[in-house]
């Protein structure tokens, strides 16, 4: 609090801060705060800048890739393809062929599937 808004937070305490407003100036913390570290982990460390920056050069890298492909020799092994930059509360998207990670998708299993759909 004091550090984006020079606010002391033991004014709340003292009664020259009110309730509604601590709530707001919580409410609209920047994504650099503290706070937002503690709830979301590395993910406040990205805005949707980044995410988008990110998003923008992984299709370059496959454009790249493809660009490569098309005009290699047919002789010559394939290329790999490029791997996505890592983003940070984010799983890693699958790679074209391959199956999905289940687990980083935190999909439920048949079991709770059927206990879910099994309740009145």
């Amino acid at each position: 609090m004091l550090r984006h808004y020079g606010v002391d937070l033991l004014d709340w305490y003292r009664d020259r801060l009110t309730a509604r407003r601590l709530a707001t100036l919580v409410k609209y913390l920047p994504h650099d705060s503290n706070l937002a570290h503690e709830l979301h982990g590395e993910s406040a460390d990205w805005s949707v800048g980044e995410h988008l920056l990110a998003h923008i050069a992984d299709q370059l890298a496959e454009a790249n890739w493809m660009f490569a492909t098309v005009n290699r020799d047919e002789d010559a092994e394939p290329l790999d393809f490029p791997e996505p930059l890592p983003r940070p509360g984010v799983p890693a998207p699958a790679r074209p062929g391959e199956e999905p990670d289940h687990a980083a998708a935190q999909l439920p299993d048949p079991e709770q599937l059927s206990r879910f759909f099994a309740q009145p």
